[in-house]
C-alpha cells in the first residue's frame, strides 16, 4: 500500500459564520485540501448547525472538495439532499445506520465518495466488515457534536486496526481523524496512519490560517515518514 497524501480538512463548525464565504476561500487560498461540514440534527447529537443550503453556499464559493460528516440519524433519508448541495464525501456513522450496508450503497449510487466514522467509545466492528464499500474512514478523537474538544489518545488504537486491515487488503483508503487536531497531534495520528486531517479551532481561530494549516501538513509528513521507518 502506497502512502497517501496528506490532506488537510478545515471544519467551518470553527468559523466565523457572519462571512462564512471569505472565511472558506481563506482557508482554500491558504493551502486546504479540503472544507469539512459537520451536520448535527439535535438528535444523534445535542447541537444543531446547518443543513443542505449551507453545504450549497460553501460549494459555490470554493473549487476543492466538501467532506460532509452527517451527524444525524436516518442518515439515508438526506444523502440525496447533500449530493445535489455539492458533497463531495459523505460521512455517515456506523451507529447511526439500521443497515449500514443499504446507506453506503446509496452513497455510492449518489456519486458522492463513500466516508464512515464512529464515535469514540464505539468499535470498528461496526463497520471494518463493509471497508471494501468505503472510500474514507473517518476515526473521531473527539465525542461528535462539539467543537473544541481535547484529543483522545485511544483513538490512535482504532486508526491502527483500520491502518492495518486496510493494508492487508491492499486497498485504496484514505483514514481521516477529527478532534483535537494541531501541530503536535498530527504527527501522532499520520505515524499511526491518518493521512486527511480535520481541523478547527487550530485553523479558523487563529490569525495565519497558512500557517496553522502549513503546521499540521508538516507534522503529518514527520509522522508520515516515522510509520515508514518502523514498516522497514
Amino acid at each position: 500500500m502506497e502512502t497517501q497524501q496528506i490532506k488537510i480538512a478545515p471544519s467551518i463548525l470553527s468559523a466565523d459564520f457572519r462571512r462564512l464565504e471569505e472565511e472558506v476561500k481563506a482557508v482554500q487560498d491558504a493551502g486546504a485540501d479540503m472544507i469539512h461540514c459537520d451536520v448535527m440534527d439535535g438528535t444523534f447529537v445535542p447541537n444543531i448547525t446547518f443543513g443542505p443550503f449551507v453545504v450549497e453556499a460553501v460549494k459555490k464559493s470554493v473549487s476543492i472538495p466538501l467532506d460532509v460528516h452527517l451527524m444525524i440519524v436516518n442518515p439515508e433519508k438526506y444523502v440525496a439532499s447533500f449530493r445535489d448541495a455539492g458533497a463531495d464525501i459523505i460521512t455517515v456513522h456506523a451507529e447511526a445506520c439500521k443497515d449500514l450496508g443499504t446507506v453506503l450503497t446509496l452513497v455510492r449510487e449518489s456519486g458522492a465518495k463513500v466516508g464512515i466514522t464512529i464515535n469514540p467509545d464505539k468499535p470498528v466492528d461496526l463497520f471494518i466488515d463493509h471497508i471494501d464499500q468505503i472510500d474514507q474512514v473517518m476515526i473521531m478523537s473527539v465525542f461528535a457534536g462539539f467543537s473544541g474538544q481535547k484529543f483522545i489518545n485511544g483513538s490512535l488504537t482504532k486508526v491502527k486496526q483500520v491502518y492495518e486491515e486496510v493494508r492487508r487488503l491492499n486497498k485504496t483508503c484514505d483514514i481521516e481523524i477529527d478532534g483535537g487536531i494541531n501541530g503536535e497531534t498530527a504527527q501522532w495520528a499520520a505515524q499511526s496512519g491518518v493521512n486527511v486531517f480535520v481541523a478547527g479551532n487550530f485553523v479558523f481561530k487563529s490569525d495565519n490560517y497558512a500557517k496553522q494549516i502549513t503546521a499540521i501538513r508538516e507534522s503529518a509528513q514527520i509522522g508520515q515518514t516515522n510509520l515508514k521507518n518502523l514498516q522497514q
